[in-house]
């Protein structure tokens, strides 16, 4: 009797799952993105986190706090995606840790900004005075580009303006002190530089708000934030429903109502 109603009881649990085709369908669809702290974030769990959640997918969010574990946990298959870089990043990052990675799809950005918490203006800016700004290349090369833009340095005339380091800095009439400074770790210099250029991500995940900074920069379109993938998986219907969720009015929606300010891809403005 007691094989019997073993047996009764693995049928049962047979014709369960039977009456349920999409049970183990539903684990294929389980999604784990990977972004850093603040608005990037937050445009995945207000934007994209319940429109992918609508097409049947669990979806999990995974907050990084540097720039380097994102795309190595993608790589190593940790993540589906990921969202927190500009493309010249990722190319870079990408050769020089030997990773197939690619774009798929541009998103918004929070502009890189300068801050600070003694001077209001560009105008107060003193001779000697330090300013904090990102170590890692691309970022760099993006904040020494924008200082020229605002007329405090002047770089080597023919030199890519996507490599640009402080050797390239050709005059520096106001003998600005450069103090390089891992990305995530910017804000909290506020307190003894001068100046800080900061990612804006991190600007708004410390508490900064966009208005605050003393300038904000005009992000051209390679400066803008890309979602990233297994350069095997660009094909995949995960990936196109990935994409898809960016190009939709509903995301959108939610750019309008709690980013504004940000700088947008064409598909967006």
């Amino acid at each position: 009797m007691k094989l019997l109603r073993t047996l009764a009881f693995a049928t049962l649990a047979i014709g369960i799952v039977a009456a349920q085709p999409g049970a183990f369908a539903q684990d294929k669809k389980a999604l784990t993105l990977g972004t850093t702290a603040g608005p990037n974030f937050d445009q995945l769990k207000l934007g994209i986190k319940p429109i992918l959640e609508s097409k049947g997918y669990t979806v999990k969010l995974v907050e990084f706090n540097d720039y380097v574990q994102p795309n190595l946990a993608l790589a190593q298959g940790s993540l589906n995606a990921n969202l927190f870089q500009h493309v010249i990043y990722l190319r870079k990052f990408s050769a020089d840790k030997g990773l197939d990675l690619s774009d798929v799809i541009k998103a918004p950005i929070a502009p890189l900004g300068l801050y600070s918490k003694s001077r209001k203006t560009l105008a107060e800016l003193r001779d000697g005075d330090r300013i904090t700004l990102p170590n890692d290349p691309s970022n760099l090369a993006r904040a020494l580009v924008f200082l020229e833009q605002n007329g405090l340095v002047k770089v080597k005339q023919g030199v890519d303006p996507l490599r640009i380091t402080e050797k390239d800095v050709a005059e520096n009439p106001r003998k600005i002190k450069f103090i390089p400074v891992e990305a995530a770790q910017l804000p909290r210099t506020l307190d003894d530089a001068d100046f800080a250029i900061i990612n804006g991500n991190f600007a708004i995940a410390s508490g900064l708000k966009l208005t605050e900074a003393v300038v904000l920069e005009k992000t051209p379109d390679h400066y803008l934030n890309v979602v990233a993938v297994r350069t095997a998986d660009k094909d995949l219907p995960v990936t196109r429903d990935i994409v898809a969720a960016f190009q939709s009015p509903e995301y959108r929606a939610v750019l309008d109502k709690h980013f504004q300010g940000y700088a947008r891809p064409a598909y967006l403005q």
